[in-house]
């Protein structure tokens, strides 16, 4: 049997029908001015949001390059870019997103290498001292019961180096540094660095002694052989040429090694710049080879006669006259006293609105031993 709903059933049911279909056109019609007011926002904002020049760029791109890619690139955004191009300034080229690689790339610097060579002394103050025996003990052979005379006492010299101070006093702006995309203050410091290394090391080898380190090539030089030359005199030995090496090459370079005592050729070296080097190794032994040697071995420096060879780019080139190639034991030639580490202090106050940083280092050089460096002059 079929059982019809009471009137009151039904109507109730229409009536909820009804304002479902009722709820949900208003909720149609809520979403719809929704999207519409977005779209306005959307339209507004990408009008007046134009992408802004890129002080310096991280890992993932910046807001803006996101926004000028999706934008114009991808949605041929109309109010981005009118009649410019990127290549020129005026027309438009400032408006074009720069990114700013966060490594800064720099030119490099020829930095000699002699501190890696030399006797390297931290020291407490500026009057650093070292007493050098110079010989002098005799000693004789006598019999048993024969006499003995007073023999001679060893004489003593003062190695004083000449003691400069290196500094660098650069300034950046308080907005630069607020502002930059990257570490201003570290990259200063690292900057200043590498110019007090290129700066000592011209000074180890050319240094004038005059509020700065004394370099070897600054000692007097004489042709005199160890047993009559003067202690603080370097050695030097002749090319055979006004103008360069002679038709021996060779054998003035063996001369110039067996010119050191046999001691000092444990740990001795070559020194000269890179011109010289390329003169070096086109000479040729009388069988034919090569008197350079590469390094067996990665890590390992290349070979002169058997002698690992240091490019110093201060050293001169050849040339009449020159000392372009040097050869010792600087471990025991050379002496370097660094009074401390680099000190940098920053400096907020004096030039405002500049910080400055202000950095100085306090080191001196000067010959140890003559005997250990052997010089190799230009001259006939």
């Amino acid at each position: 049997m079929e059982i019809t709903p009471p009137v009151e059933a039904l109507d109730s049911s229409f009536d909820l029908v009804a304002r479902q279909d009722a709820t949900d056109a208003a909720v149609t019609a809520l979403r719809t001015d929704v999207e519409d007011v977005k779209a306005r926002l959307d339209r507004v904002s990408r009008a007046a949001a134009r992408p802004m020049i890129e002080g310096a760029a991280s890992a993932p791109p910046s807001l803006e390059v996101k926004g000028f890619v999706e934008g114009y690139l991808r949605r041929g955004r109309e109010t981005e870019l009118k009649s410019i191009s990127g290549a020129i300034a005026a027309d438009g080229g400032y408006a074009v997103p720069r990114e700013i690689d966060a490594l800064i790339a720099s030119r490099l610097k020829n930095i000699s290498p002699i501190r890696s060579i030399a006797q390297v002394v931290q020291t407490g103050t500026a009057g650093y001292r070292k007493l050098i025996t110079t010989g002098g003990t005799a000693s004789g052979w006598v019999s048993e019961v024969a006499t003995r005379a007073e023999t001679a006492t060893p004489s003593f010299a003062e190695i004083a180096p000449p003691t400069g101070e290196l500094y660098a006093n650069p300034a950046a702006s308080q907005a630069m540094l607020d502002d930059a995309g990257f570490d201003i203050q570290s990259w200063l410091a690292d900057e200043i660095a590498m110019e007090f290394a290129r700066a000592e090391g011209g000074a180890f080898i050319n240094g004038t002694g005059i509020n700065q380190p004394k370099g070897f090539l600054a000692a007097e030089a004489t042709s005199e052989a160890d047993t009559v030359r003067a202690f603080g005199k370097l050695q030097y030995l002749k090319s055979g040429d006004a103008a360069g090496f002679d038709t021996s090459p060779e054998l003035k370079l063996i001369d110039l090694v067996h010119s050191l005592k046999a001691g000092h050729r444990q740990g001795a070296s070559w020194v000269m710049n890179s011109a010289t080097l390329a003169v070096v190794r086109k000479l040729k032994a009388a069988d034919g080879s090569f008197l350079w040697q590469p390094g067996l071995m990665e890590g390992q420096p290349n070979r002169l006669l058997g002698y690992p060879v240091v490019e110093a780019e201060d050293m001169p080139d050849v040339a009449a006259g020159s000392f372009p190639v040097a050869f010792g034991n600087f471990r025991a030639g050379y002496l370097i006293a660094e009074r401390s580490a680099t000190a940098i202090l920053r400096d907020p106050f004096t030039n405002k609105p500049f910080v400055h940083f202000y950095a100085t280092k306090r080191i001196g050089g000067q010959v140890l031993d003559s005997d250990a460096i052997k010089l190799l002059r230009i001259a006939a």
